[in-house]
């Protein structure tokens, strides 16, 4: 099987663009509303891709498990590919809550969050995939 038919590896590369411009926008202080916006969808695109290429990763592992976002974190958990499950699940409960924050108090309140925990989660998946994809 090459490469280009290992799911987990055509959809890191997806992930990767993601975590790229969601680092760009995280490096950023001071946000106005529009880059607020701008690193909030970033944000979610780079979380919704990391779960995603974790569950390729897991299938092509040979687990068999439900794909839901927390069951899929868990499960890289439980399987010891990862330590920060947690705060990825609470990266899906911060994304939850800022897709309908129309105020921008939300962010206000989870920024610090964000910033400290799931971003840093964020990073460090982003680094074991990219080991894996060295190494595997």
């Amino acid at each position: 099987m090459s490469e280009k038919d290992i799911r987990w590896k055509q959809r890191f590369q997806n992930f990767e663009k993601a975590y790229m411009r969601l680092k760009e926008a995280m490096e950023m202080e001071e946000l106005n509303e529009l880059e607020r916006n701008g690193l909030i969808q970033r944000f979610e695109f780079t979380l919704d891709l990391s779960w995603k290429v974790m569950k390729d990763f897991l299938e092509e592992k040979g687990f068999v498990f439900k794909p839901s976002p927390k069951d899929t974190l868990r499960m890289a958990q439980q399987s010891n590919y990862i330590t920060y499950a947690q705060e990825l699940i609470d990266g899906l409960d911060i994304r939850n809550e800022l897709s309908h924050d129309y105020s921008g108090e939300k962010f206000e309140r989870l920024e610090q969050k964000l910033r400290e925990e799931t971003f840093v989660a964020l990073e460090k998946l982003h680094l074991f995939f990219v080991n894996e994809k060295t190494n595997g």
